[in-house]
Parts: structure tokens; C-alpha cells; sequence
């Protein structure tokens, strides 16, 4: 594969990314909220939150010692909080899975990606401040301001697809309507520089508890989507650098374990927090450890932003999914059998 196509290739993957962000959406509905309660809230922000602090604390450690920059450590912990929620997805549906642990399971899955999104936003902003030299409070309000911007554009661009709607008449317009819609949502935030994930992650929670044939917006993005995501994985794994993974050997290791680590006690302490079924405190964390799509394009974020670091941080992110995705579906099973839920 030529270097000008992967170095021309931030567009389809953009544009991949704004589809998985925009269809994470459909897990937001106000009804799933209620019937989860505060458990599913607590349980996601914890598991999420100690992926992300342990392994920004261990990488910022490991960095030290190898007397390098610390800023990469900040995305590499944002980036820890990710879970793939189609690995987990396709192992309950395989095995029909059924039970409270499994409920559990796929709200905190959609959460997760969500969480992730906040966080790499303030990791990023973080980062580049500290690779510049440049902290204070200005920079870090900016940070804020550009995710409360980023979701607010997706909220009103929402409710603009939502009114589009109305004059579809057929299926095909209504897919024509959402890819041009979502490459301009892309095209929209990459201009104005706001994270283009948030917005259309945005967008997406607004039409799934407005329009009343939401699941139609998302049945029509899945006829199309399975190109469009090997498209994104192939030239993922076209950009891995093989030469540089030597170096990231004990790194990957230690995000390989840390991030599962940080996934367990979150688990654990939100359980017990929330009063959770003792299955869940027990059993869940194992559905939690497939990493792909959304720490992907962190990943190519942070690689984009930063020239040097960029390729060690997309080459740990990208060396270590491959390790999730093949070992994450077998502890997913693992967890669900144990809970008595296949």
C-alpha cells in the first residue's frame, strides 16, 4: 500500500470514527437510563476513570525511568478508559446471553466509549500544553469549553437532521441523507476545532430520544458500515509501524495489565457503591476488556498532533488492541459462563 494513500487517509478515517461515534447514540435513550438506575453511572465512571488514572500513573513512571517526555502518558490513560462494545455485543448474541450482569454489561459498554471521548479531550488539550510548556488555567478552560462546545454543536446539528427527516420518503434517501450528514458534522468540527467524535456522538443521543423511528437512522448506517470499518482497519493496521513495536515492548505490557486492572477495581467499587447485584461486582469486569474503534482514533489523533511521540502512542494503542480483541472475547464468555448468564 502506497505511503500517499495512508498519508491521505485521515479523511476515510474521520469519517469511520464520526459513524461509530454517531451510532453510540442509539444506547442513550432516556428509558435505558431509568431502568438501570445510578448502579450503571457509577459502575462506568469508575471502571473508566481507574483505567484512565492507573494507566496515566504507571505510564508517567515507566516514561520517567526512560527518561522521556511524560505528556503521552495523558492519551495513552485517556485511551485505556475505551471498551469495544461490538466484541462484547456479538459474544452475548452468540452465546444468548441473559441475565443482570448482561444488562449491566452492554449499558456500561456504550458508556464506556463515551467517557473515553471526554477524557482523551482533556488529555490531548493537557498534553500539548505540557509538550509546549505552556499550563494554566486558561488552557484547561479550554479544554472545557471545547467539549461543552463540541456537544452543544452536536445537539443543535441533531435536531437539524431530526427536521430533515421529515421530508425522507424512502430508505435510500434516508442513507444518502446520513452519510452526507455525518461528513459534514466531520467536516464542521475539524473546522471549527472541536472534537468531531463529541459532536456526533452528540447528534446521535439527541435523534435517538427525539425522532420516533430513530432505529431506522441506525438500521440504515449498519447496511453500509461493514466496508466502511474495514476500510478504517486496514489502513490502522497499514499504519502500524512494525519496527518500533520492539520498543514499546515492556510499555504495551504494561497497558495490557494496567488498563484490566484499573477496569476490575472500578468494577468492584462501583458495584459496592451502588448496592449493585453481587454478579455484577463479581463478573462484569470480564466483558470490559475488548479495546478497538474509539482508542483507534485516539490513537490517530494523538499521532496527527504529535509528530515524534504521536507514533509511539499509536503504535502501543494499535499493538495492544490486537491483544484485546483476540483474548477480550474469550474473558467476556469467561465472565458471562461464571455468572451462571449462557
Amino acid at each position: 500500500m502506497p505511503h500517499a494513500i495512508l498519508d491521505q487517509s485521515d479523511f476515510i478515517s474521520n469519517f469511520v470514527l464520526g459513524i461509530i461515534a454517531f451510532s453510540l447514540g442509539t444506547n442513550f435513550t432516556i428509558k435505558n437510563f431509568r431502568a438501570a438506575g445510578s448502579s450503571v453511572l457509577w459502575i462506568s465512571i469508575l471502571e473508566a476513570g481507574f483505567a484512565w488514572l492507573i494507566v496515566t500513573l504507571v505510564m508517567i513512571a515507566y516514561l520517567l525511568v526512560r527518561h522521556m517526555p511524560i505528556h503521552p502518558a495523558f492519551v495513552l490513560g485517556a485511551a485505556a478508559s475505551a471498551t469495544a462494545p461490538a466484541a462484547t455485543v456479538m459474544v452475548v448474541r452468540e452465546y444468548q446471553a441473559r441475565g443482570v450482569v448482561t444488562d449491566m454489561l452492554l449499558r456500561v459498554v456504550a458508556i464506556d466509549d463515551a467517557w473515553c471521548l471526554v477524557f482523551s479531550a482533556l488529555a490531548i488539550t493537557f498534553a500539548t500544553a505540557l509538550h509546549t510548556g505552556v499550563i494554566n488555567i486558561v488552557v484547561m478552560g479550554t479544554a472545557l469549553l471545547e467539549i461543552v462546545a463540541s456537544i452543544t454543536f452536536g445537539v443543535v446539528c441533531g435536531f437539524g437532521l431530526h427536521f430533515i427527516s421529515r421530508i425522507i420518503k424512502s430508505k435510500d434517501e434516508l442513507l444518502i441523507v446520513m452519510v452526507g450528514y455525518i461528513l459534514l458534522l466531520v467536516g464542521l468540527s475539524v473546522t471549527l476545532h472541536l472534537s468531531s467524535l463529541l459532536t456526533c456522538m452528540a447528534a446521535g443521543i439527541l435523534v435517538t430520544n427525539v425522532n420516533k423511528n430513530s432505529s431506522l437512522f441506525f438500521s440504515t448506517l449498519r447496511e453500509v458500515d461493514p466496508v466502511l470499518f474495514l476500510s478504517f482497519f486496514v489502513l490502522v493496521g497499514a499504519s502500524l509501524e512494525l519496527g518500533i513495536i520492539p520498543q514499546i515492548g515492556l510499555m504495551g505490557l504494561l497497558y495490557i495489565v494496567f488498563r484490566v486492572v484499573g477496569k476490575f477495581l472500578g468494577v468492584t467499587l462501583g458495584a459496592k457503591i451502588s448496592h449493585a447485584d453481587p454478579k455484577i461486582g463479581n463478573y462484569l469486569a470480564w466483558g470490559l476488556v475488548p479495546q478497538a474503534g474509539v482508542a483507534l482514533g485516539v490513537a490517530l489523533a494523538a499521532k496527527t498532533l504529535y509528530p515524534v511521540y504521536g507514533v509511539l502512542i499509536f503504535t502501543t494503542i494499535t499493538a495492544t488492541t490486537v491483544v484485546y480483541e483476540l483474548v477480550g472475547p474469550v474473558c467476556a464468555k469467561y465472565g458471562l459462563r461464571k455468572a451462571g448468564e449462557i
